[in-house]
Formats: C-alpha cells, sequence, structure tokens
C-alpha cells in the first residue's frame, strides 16, 4: 500500500514562502496518479487548492491562483507545492492525496501558519 507523507510548513510572515513535499513512498511512480494539494483551516471545511494529473495538466482554486504552483519531481516520487505571497488567510494544515479513480491515499498533514 502507498504511504504519502507531507512535510515543509512552518510559520512564516505574511508575503513570505513555503515550498510544501508531498512525497510517496518508494517505487511508486507517484507521477501515474493525480496528486491532490487540500487545506483545512480550524472551523472550516476541507478545501482542494491545487491538483496536477499523470498528464501533468495543473488546476488551482481561485483564492491560490497565481501565488501558488504545483509541480513534480518524477526521479523523487514528489510532488511539491511552492507558496509565494502567503497571506493569513493561508493559514491552515496542508493535506495531500494521491490517487486514481480506484483508490486514494492521503497524508497526514503539515502546519503552515502564516503570521507576523
Amino acid at each position: 500500500q502507498m504511504q504519502v507523507e507531507e512535510s515543509g510548513g512552518g510559520l512564516v510572515q505574511p508575503g513570505g514562502s513555503l515550498r510544501l513535499s508531498c512525497a510517496a513512498s518508494r517505487n511508486v511512480f507517484i507521477e501515474q496518479y493525480t496528486t491532490n494539494w487540500y487545506r483545512q483551516a480550524p472551523g472550516r471545511q476541507r478545501e482542494q487548492i491545487a491538483s496536477i494529473t499523470s498528464k501533468s495538466t495543473t488546476a488551482y482554486a481561485d483564492s491560490v491562483k497565481g501565488r501558488f504552483t504545483v509541480f513534480r519531481d518524477n526521479a523523487k516520487d514528489t510532488v511539491y507545492l511552492q507558496m509565494n505571497n502567503l497571506k493569513p488567510e493561508d493559514t491552515a494544515v496542508y493535506y495531500c492525496k494521491v490517487g486514481n479513480p480506484l483508490t486514494n491515499f492521503w497524508g497526514q498533514g503539515t502546519q503552515v501558519t502564516v503570521s507576523s
């Protein structure tokens, strides 16, 4: 069974940047799957914010478009979420989901806090 783990979260000032990683277990060939990034702020529903398909097609929620970029390193079986110009409203736990129409694997999440 695939293992998925997020990392890279932390505390950053408004306007700063972070890069999150979503690493799959070895020899998974993450490029064969669609990877979705979600976030969940306290008291709010989990929302999908970015995705990259097996064909490298990307999509973004309006709330992050132009600030966040999702990309993949196939050799490392890792998908990244580059987050620039972070805002306090970006504070949330960020999750990745790796899957296909038959199955999905979630990571445990990584906390991102944007505060001065």
